[in-house]
């Protein structure tokens, strides 16, 4: 019995080094499924785990949650427990974006190889599945299921490798699934397969043609036909016809919208993707303010002169603006358009400043229409002066400049004025165009007054609206003209950095639960909302980034479409200006490698990439000190950010900009919570990852001079301080290359 036990352990003993030498051949897999609703991927990884000898766990978001719906977060980390137990993995999600697909990509590994199956089958086939299903998981049948697997097909990204798959199978049809489940079935536990891309027919798809030939009993809304959002998709993505009344359904039925001025009349969502292009005048009721013109006559002629442009001002809009909700005028125009049914996509009623409509409500409009006066002079009060004001010297320029000799405009006419890409008004609004509009006065404390003539009153205002809408269709068919010669440039002309860096525009530093939005005031008290995205970060948490602070992430993973804003652009970073400088000099160095957020993230083996962002960043800060030998710059990361995407700041030390206005813009840059590149990278050599400071207590601390460290109770005070400052720099800046001076 001994002997036997004994020849026993000598076996055991001798297959242990052969089976810990199979464990290491043995490579887990992770098979994101991708796919519309009633694509096929449960019933995908159920038929292959029939059939393999492979160990399969399929992770559902559906059932996740002891059989009911959860989250992301348990999908990642039911998938890690499996992983770790040397499992193979379906991700049994739509995952129909990179967004989507980019948590599930970090958990790859030289022991786990990522791939995707694609089951890119057609709409119909997708939605009469899901229609006629019953017992969903998700619950996701019956009707409703058709409008969601409609709106989900419209933001559709395929996969490629380059997000860091090893291998993409695409199936178009069920003849390709069932070739894909022989495939993973087939897999032995040590089993490979070829790296690449297969099946691909093509690269570009994206809209699958035949859904409302499926959806033939849903009726789009009367004016979908005259809907320039989806006219303007169309024109980008050149789809067929049948194409075109796919986009137009999406635009129509599956768009968030929001309450413009808390009436019934709706407006695109504000900073949406399909808003951003198209051509829109907003302007100011004319002439019922200072010239006191009766309101109830004026907004009949707004409503008639309306009806007649909206033809001729192709995909444009034209929106009518407000300082207040309560405004009579206002009013008075959203119910006579209502009764007129006029089509609220191309025009709709406003509340908010009309020099501030991006930056405060998220409104872009490139041109706008002042109320001027005669003299075309930055006078007086009201729309005028406001707009003077915000535009700069540069608009009075200009003005002058076309009006030529006159020097002025007469009651009934306008003058359009483009506006110099100087100007603040086009820097920050983007705004392209102002059109000077003279209308009649019934004021007699003004000039010119017709003491209650409205026969000719209403003559004049007419012409006003006229020449108006008039300068308006010409800038559009110029526009229009360009788009047609060059299709890769668009329409709108508000600069794209200005687009995807919104909500950073003032830079405060705000923890992302308390950014709030700050647009226009809604009568029935509408919030304007933002998507966000959760992100599992690299020390276990889960960050929410709203859709606001994407810009960077959208700008590094698709550099090409904002080469216009782009200072350089390589395979691993790519550099722009802060969009608000917080000094003369301020660069940001942007990460290009997906699933770095920030600092939490990275890891040893990101070194070589904060390397060669260190290296751009001294390039560039080399490169502005030869220009300015005054200048000197420090090279560092926040230790949050409030943007998404890894980026090191290169910024000139002194501090000299109109957008540093208070202590957290201060701070965030001289105290700890600004972290020095070289020292980033000795740590994270040092102990793997680096060490973050406290955001909430750095913030209040007291306002230092960043030289001689004095003390100061405001930033006015600081500034004229920093700006005679003659102290040397603290010595601990001046070690370790924590600073870029000129050459001695």
């Amino acid at each position: 019995m001994d002997s036997e036990m004994t020849t026993k352990d000598e076996e055991m003993e001798e297959a242990a080094p052969q089976k810990a030498e199979e464990e290491k051949k043995k490579k887990s897999k992770i098979v994101m499924l991708v796919g519309a609703p009633g694509s096929g991927k449960s019933t995908f990884s159920e038929d292959v785990m029939k059939t393999s000898s492979r160990s399969w766990v399929r992770v559902c978001q559906d059932t996740i949650a002891n059989g009911k719906t959860g989250t992301k977060a348990q999908c990642l980390k039911k998938a890690t427990d499996a992983l770790n137990d040397w499992k193979s993995v379906f991700i049994d999600r739509c995952n129909l974006d990179r967004e989507q697909r980019s948590e599930f990509l970090k958990l790859g590994s030289p022991h786990v190889d990522v791939h995707a199956v694609v089951l890119d089958l057609p709409a119909r086939l997708c939605i009469s599945r899901s229609v006629k299903r019953t017992g969903h998981e998700g619950n996701l049948q019956g009707g409703k299921a058709a409008a969601v697997v409609n709106r989900m097909l419209q933001k559709k990204e395929l996969p490629k490798l380059n997000e860091g798959f090893s291998r993409i199978t695409f199936c178009l049809n069920e003849k390709d699934v069932e070739e894909a489940v022989k495939t993973y079935g087939a897999l032995g536990p040590l089993d490979t397969l070829p790296s690449g891309s297969f099946g691909q027919k093509n690269p570009d798809a994206k809209v699958q043609l035949g859904i409302m030939k499926f959806m033939k009993k849903v009726k789009p809304p009367n004016n979908s036909s005259k809907d320039p959002v989806s006219k303007q998709e169309s024109k980008e993505t050149n789809p067929s016809s049948k194409e075109q009344d796919v986009v137009a359904f999406s635009a129509q039925n599956t768009d968030k919208n929001i309450k413009a001025d808390g009436n019934s009349r709706e407006r695109p969502a504000a900073g949406s993707a399909m808003t951003n292009d198209i051509p829109t005048l907003a302007f100011p009721s004319i002439s019922t303010a200072d010239f006191q013109f009766n309101h109830k006559k004026a907004s009949d002629i707004i409503i008639e002169k309306v009806e007649e442009f909206l033809d001729k001002i192709g995909n444009g809009r034209l929106v009518l603006v407000d300082l207040t909700s309560g405004s009579r005028i206002l009013n008075l125009v959203k119910v006579k358009a209502e009764q007129k049914n006029i089509d609220s996509s191309k025009f709709f009623t406003f509340v908010g400043d009309i020099t501030q409509l991006y930056t405060k409500g998220g409104l872009h409009c490139n041109v706008i229409a002042n109320a001027a006066n005669w003299r075309l002079k930055p006078r007086g009060g009201g729309v005028n002066a406001a707009i003077f004001n915000a535009a700069g010297p540069a608009l009075e320029i200009a003005t002058k400049e076309a009006a030529g000799d006159a020097g002025c405009i007469e009651p009934g006419s306008a003058l359009t004025v483009p506006l110099p890409s100087t100007s603040q008004l086009h820097k920050r609004e983007g705004v392209t165009h102002v059109i000077h509009v003279l209308g009649p006065n019934m004021n007699p404390q003004r000039p010119d007054c017709l003491n209650n003539d409205y026969d000719k009153g209403c003559k004049i205002l007419r012409e006003a609206y006229s020449s108006l809408f008039e300068g308006f269709t010409s800038i559009v068919r110029t526009l229009t003209k360009e788009f047609n010669k060059d299709p890769s440039k668009s329409v709108s002309t508000v600069p794209s950095s200005l687009i995807d860096q919104r909500s950073k525009r003032e830079g405060v530093f705000e923890s992302d639960s308390n950014k709030k939005y700050k647009g226009p005031k809604v009568e029935v008290g509408v919030e304007k909302k933002s998507e966000s995205t959760e992100r599992f970060t690299g020390d276990g948490t889960i960050k929410t980034w709203g859709s606001w602070a994407q810009s960077l992430h959208r700008m590094a993973m698709d550099p090409e479409k904002y080469n216009k804003d782009v200072l350089e652009i390589s395979d691993d970073v790519v550099v722009l200006n802060d969009l608000y400088p917080k000094a003369q000099k301020h660069l940001l160095v942007v990460a290009r490698k997906d699933g770095l957020d920030r600092l939490t993230d990275v890891r040893v083996e990101h070194l070589p990439l904060l390397r060669a962002m260190q290296n751009v960043g001294v390039k560039w800060a080399m490169k502005l000190i030869s220009d300015e030998p005054s200048l000197v710059f420090r090279l560092g990361y926040h230790s949050d950010p409030s943007m998404r995407q890894l980026h090191l700041h290169v910024v000139s030390q002194d501090f000299n900009s109109t957008h540093l206005k208070n202590k957290k813009h201060w701070n965030t840059f001289n105290t700890a919570f600004f972290l020095d590149s070289v020292d980033v990278m000795e740590e994270i050599e040092k102990c793997g990852k680096a060490k973050l400071n406290d955001n909430e207590s750095l913030m209040s601390v007291e306002l230092r001079c960043n030289k001689c460290r004095s003390a100061h109770p405001n930033i006015p005070r600081l500034k004229s301080h920093i700006s005679r400052c003659r102290a040397p720099f603290p010595s601990d800046l001046l070690q370790n290359g924590r600073l870029v001076l000129a050459p001695n």
